[in-house]
């Protein structure tokens, strides 16, 4: 769940409008210029301005063009960007639904600067990821595509229905409930699933459990009402009770900070064993899972099997143990690709920057005591 923030307020202790005239807005971004909605901001708020840069998808602050930063208060990236380059910053909206990149930045210690995330921009294409090929796993697609590239078929023995799995009455463990969270638990949940939800802190209100963050319409849990148990703690005790609930599948969808690295290691692989030994989904981030542990998970077969989008190391390098783990589906962090997803991306933008003309508090701050 992310926070909001308020605008500046006024010496009367009202909220206090920003005047957007004099504002340059750089998007930092791997596609084409929208120049629709360029247009639209700038006839919306006479005087502001949308510097629209495309790069290429290598994740690197440079090449720069000449006068890229020139005039720029406000900021759309990924990569972090020179700090000395932008004096005037004040908002920089993350393409991302983390900040770990950026912890040890400088802007990012300047409580003076805005930072916003993405969230809620991935959880459709991500949730879908995360179902789609833990069913491809259970259903054993993979096999049968394979005959059928060698022009045959092995179909199962009579009666050999421990083979596949389907989903009703199985229980699903979200291991960090945001927005992604929420919309893996939707689907869950129409499959037929109980969803456990895990959180740092503890949601015993109906308020609590809200999540304010942006939501594409008709996804999502927004009021918190899916889960039919919440667990939350910030210890690796209070993690290692929730592992120990007898999940059929298990996601982590949580930011990478200090306190979450290595989240799943060698002893929450013995506690999962020793339950269910449940499927295990990560399209957080690698360092969540300690690699080692995991590829000796997948080989004694304490987990049913796994599906990796993010891996640690990242890119993984051509030869890696994980490519021969078994039970295991792997892909190169590609779950949160979507034709959608950088016009949601804009969509916060311009929802923020009507905060801001208008002294209404933002969406989707950057909580910078949990980076998150």
């Amino acid at each position: 769940m992310s926070s909001t923030v308020p605008a500046p307020t006024a010496q009367n202790g009202q909220r206090a409008p920003r005047d957007l005239s004099k504002d340059v807005f750089l998007m930092d971004l791997p596609v084409p210029p929208d120049q629709a909605w360029i247009d639209r901001l700038e006839a919306r708020y006479p005087g502001f301005k949308v510097r629209w840069v495309s790069k290429t998808w290598e994740f690197t602050a440079g090449p720069f063009s000449p006068g890229q930063f020139e005039g720029i208060t406000m900021m759309c990236t990924f990569i972090p960007q020179p700090a000395e380059l932008l004096p005037n910053i004040s908002y920089i909206q993350l393409t991302s639904a983390g900040a770990d990149k950026w912890l040890s930045h400088p802007l990012y210690q300047d409580p003076n600067i805005t930072f916003c995330t993405s969230n809620g921009t991935h959880p459709p294409q991500i949730a879908e990821w995360v179902i789609g090929s833990w069913l491809m796993m259970g259903h054993h697609f993979l096999d049968y595509a394979n005959q059928q590239r060698q022009g045959s078929q092995i179909r199962p023995r009579p009666g050999d229905v421990r083979q596949v799995y389907d989903a009703p009455g199985m229980r699903m463990g979200i291991l960090g409930y945001g927005a992604i969270g929420r919309q893996v638990a939707r689907l869950g949940q129409a499959l037929g699933m109980e969803v456990f939800a895990y959180t740092r802190t503890e949601r015993t209100t109906a308020e609590a459990r809200r999540d304010d963050s942006y939501c594409v319409p008709g996804t999502g849990d927004p009021d918190g009402l899916i889960p039919a148990r919440w667990f939350h703690g910030s210890s690796r005790e209070a993690v290692n009770e929730f592992l120990a609930q007898d999940f059929d599948l298990l996601v982590v969808s949580l930011p990478l900070t200090a306190a979450t690295r290595h989240i799943l290691g060698r002893e929450q692989f013995e506690i999962l064993a020793a339950h269910k030994k449940p499927f295990v989904s990560n399209i957080a981030r690698g360092g969540h899972i300690d690699t080692d542990a995991i590829i000796d998970a997948l080989a004694t077969g304490k987990i049913r099997g796994a599906a990796l989008d993010v891996t640690d190391p990242e890119p993984l390098p051509e030869g890696h143990p994980l490519y021969s783990a078994p039970n295991l589906f792997v892909t190169p962090h590609v779950s949160w690709q979507s034709p959608h997803y950088f016009q949601r991306v804009q969509g916060i933008i311009e929802r923020n920057l009507e905060s801001l003309s208008t002294g209404q508090p933002m969406i989707n701050v950057m909580n910078r005591e949990h980076h998150y």
